[in-house]
């Protein structure tokens, strides 16, 4: 396994007893990266964080940060992550800088006014500037995730491990988390981040993973995901100059890769097809030379909320 990338792992495997939470899990992820971690609930996603932040030992496989292995160099890799829980418990009875204080001071960030400094810089991050004093119990539920994101950064990981981050937040403070990951992104941190809503990830996200019932089902950039999970069978709407979707009709129930036709009107209808793009140019312009007026010819694609419901309803299948 390289030494170059953030985090690598080879053949992870997660049991409890005779249930297997996650199955042969394989990724690379390099630095300066903001990598998405996606699926319905049970699909192991917490299961591989907590192996990730050493808090929890896998059965089988093997998993590095920055070239250190979990589990003979636990130490090394741990003081190189930061590692945000779903739902984070904090003390009520603290303001938020002094919660923020206390871990400060357990990271050994140097002198009071280094440790405050650095605090200040991580409260400014998550936006939270103006609770400095507020009493932790009196913040919302997204106020809390943003006060324990901003505890994940002090001491300047490398690698973030983000567990359901945005759940809880406001549209306004999601696009605001999303800017502040990309920017650690860009300074060179590696962020790996979990949720189960999928175009949430595919907005924050260079590139990201499904994850379904301990298994990988696809990898790579949102649209490559979305391809590989969400175009196994294209929806192609033709719409005509003319009244010749009858005759279209008959005609497309010869081509190969043409499944069910619906017609929607004597000039529009909507057909399966299981070609890939080249194909479906292809059957465009066979359509054109057979004299069909074909004023729009467009593809209807699966969301991605679309592709993970079928992801849980167990339709997905790699």
């Amino acid at each position: 396994m390289s030494e170059t990338s953030a985090i690598e792992i080879k053949d992870l495997r997660v049991d409890y007893g005779n249930f297997v939470a996650v199955e042969d899990i394989s990724l690379t992820i390099p630095f300066g990266e903001v990598y998405g971690l996606v699926g319905p609930n049970g699909a192991g996603k917490t299961s591989t964080f907590k192996v990730l932040a050493t808090l929890m030992e896998q059965t089988y496989g093997e998993v590095r940060i920055a070239g250190h292995d979990v589990l003979e160099q636990t130490e090394a890799a741990r003081r190189l992550l930061g590692y945000m829980p779903d739902l984070a418990p904090v003390p009520s009875d603290l303001k938020v800088w002094e919660f923020l204080n206390f871990h400060a001071d357990t990271h050994a960030l140097g002198s009071r006014r280094a440790r405050l400094e650095r605090l200040d810089e991580c409260l400014a991050r998550v936006n939270l500037t103006d609770n400095r004093e507020s009493w932790c119990k009196k913040l919302s539920r997204g106020q809390t995730q943003r006060v324990v994101l901003a505890k994940t950064l002090l001491h300047r990981p490398q690698v973030l491990i983000l567990d359901e981050p945005a759940s809880g937040l406001d549209p306004l403070s999601r696009r605001e988390l999303r800017h502040a990951l990309q920017d650690l992104a860009k300074q060179g941190a590696t962020v790996i981040v979990s949720s189960h809503i999928l175009g949430e990830l595919a907005e924050m996200c260079s590139s990201l993973c499904v994850m379904n019932q301990g298994k990988l089902l696809a990898s790579g950039s949102s649209e490559q995901v979305l391809q590989e999970l969400g175009n196994a069978e294209r929806r192609i709407t033709a719409v005509l100059a003319s009244n010749q979707a009858s005759d279209l009709s008959g005609w497309l129930e010869t081509k190969d890769g043409v499944g069910e036709i619906e017609r929607s009107s004597d000039s529009q209808l909507t057909f399966t097809f299981t070609g890939d793009e080249a194909a479906k140019a292809r059957l465009l312009a066979s359509c054109i030379q057979q004299d069909f007026l074909v004023a729009d010819f467009h593809e209807r694609g699966s969301s991605f909320e679309e592709i993970l419901v079928e992801v849980a309803e167990g339709n997905r299948v790699s």
